[in-house]
C-alpha cells in the first residue's frame, strides 16, 4: 500500500487555488463516511508518480494528513487539457464494512504452459477489466486466470476465476466470458503455376508488338500512297505549265 503526504488547504476561491498549482501542487478533497469533507493538496510530482503506475483508481492508499493517517481509494482525477497536468484529485474514505463498485484488471498468467497457445491458439480478451462490488477493507488489486495447461477451445468465464471473500461482479444472473482460447484463422491464397503465368505474359507482349508493327506497316504503307499522290500531282502540274509555255500568241500580220 502507498502512503503519501498531505497538507490541509484553506483555499477559498479560484485564485487561490490556481496559486496551489503554479507551485507545483494538486488541490485535492476527502470525502465519505460519517466525517466532513476535507480539502487537501498534495505534490504533484507524487501524483503524476502514482498515476503512471497501473490501476491508480483502484489501489488503496494511506494519506498522512499532518500526522494523521487514513485509508482512501482514488475515485477520480481531473487533467488540463492542454498541458495533460493533474489538476484535481477526489478521495474516498475507506470505511470498514462499506461496500464500492470497481473496475477490476484481469491479469493472464503462465501463457508459455499453454498448449492451445503452443499450436498457434490465440487468446480472445472480452474483457480486460471486470467490475465488482467489494468490501472496502477487502478490494482485490487484479484478477487471475491461470492458462497452464489449456488447450484450444477453452472459455474463461467470471465463475471460473476465484474472487476474494465478498467480493461480487456487478453483473448478475448469467455467467459471463472473459476471454477464450481460440484456433488461429489463417488463410491462404491458392499459387498460380509459374510457367504460366509466364506464357500468359509472353504472349501478351506478342500480340501486342505485332499489332504495333502491324499499326507501323500499315502507317508505312499509307505514307507511301500519299507520296506517289503527290509525286503524281507536281507531274500533272509540271505538264500543264509546260503546255501552257507551248502556246504562244498569233503575230499580227502588217
Amino acid at each position: 500500500m502507498n502512503s503519501i503526504e498531505a497538507s490541509i488547504r484553506n483555499t477559498n476561491t479560484k485564485g487561490e487555488v490556481n496559486a496551489l498549482r503554479s507551485k507545483g501542487i494538486v488541490p485535492a478533497i476527502v470525502y465519505g463516511g460519517k466525517n466532513q469533507n476535507q480539502k487537501i493538496s498534495v505534490s504533484k510530482k507524487v501524483i503524476k508518480l502514482l498515476v503512471d503506475k497501473e490501476n491508480f483508481l483502484s489501489n488503496i492508499l494511506t494519506l498522512n494528513i499532518e500526522g494523521n493517517s487514513q485509508n482512501v481509494l482514488p475515485r477520480e482525477i481531473k487533467f488540463d487539457t492542454i498541458t495533460d497536468e493533474p489538476m484535481h484529485v477526489d478521495f474516498l474514505r475507506i470505511v470498514k464494512g462499506a461496500k464500492i463498485a470497481l473496475e477490476i484488471p484481469v491479469k493472464f498468467i503462465n501463457n508459455e504452459k499453454s498448449p492451445g497457445l503452443k499450436r498457434g491458439g490465440v487468446l480472445n480478451i472480452v474483457r480486460r477489466k471486470v467490475e465488482l462490488k467489494c468490501p472496502t477493507e477487502n478490494i482485490p488489486t487484479q484478477l487471475v486466470v491461470d492458462l497452464e495447461n489449456k488447450d484450444i477451445g477453452e472459455s474463461f468465464k467470471i465463475s471460473s476465476i476465484n474472487l476474494p471473500e465478498g467480493v461480487m461482479p456487478t453483473i448478475q444472473g448469467r455467467d459471463f466470458v472473459v476471454a477464450t482460447l481460440a484456433a488461429p484463422t489463417i488463410i491462404k491464397e491458392p499459387e498460380k503455376p509459374a510457367e504460366e503465368t509466364v506464357e500468359g505474359e509472353e504472349g501478351a507482349e506478342g500480340t501486342e508488338g505485332e499489332v504495333k508493327a502491324a499499326e507501323g506497316e500499315e502507317g508505312e504503307v499509307k505514307t507511301a500512297e500519299g507520296d506517289k499522290k503527290e509525286d503524281d500531282k507536281k507531274v500533272g502540274d509540271k505538264k500543264e505549265g509546260d503546255k501552257k509555255e507551248d502556246k504562244k500568241p498569233p503575230t499580227k500580220k502588217k
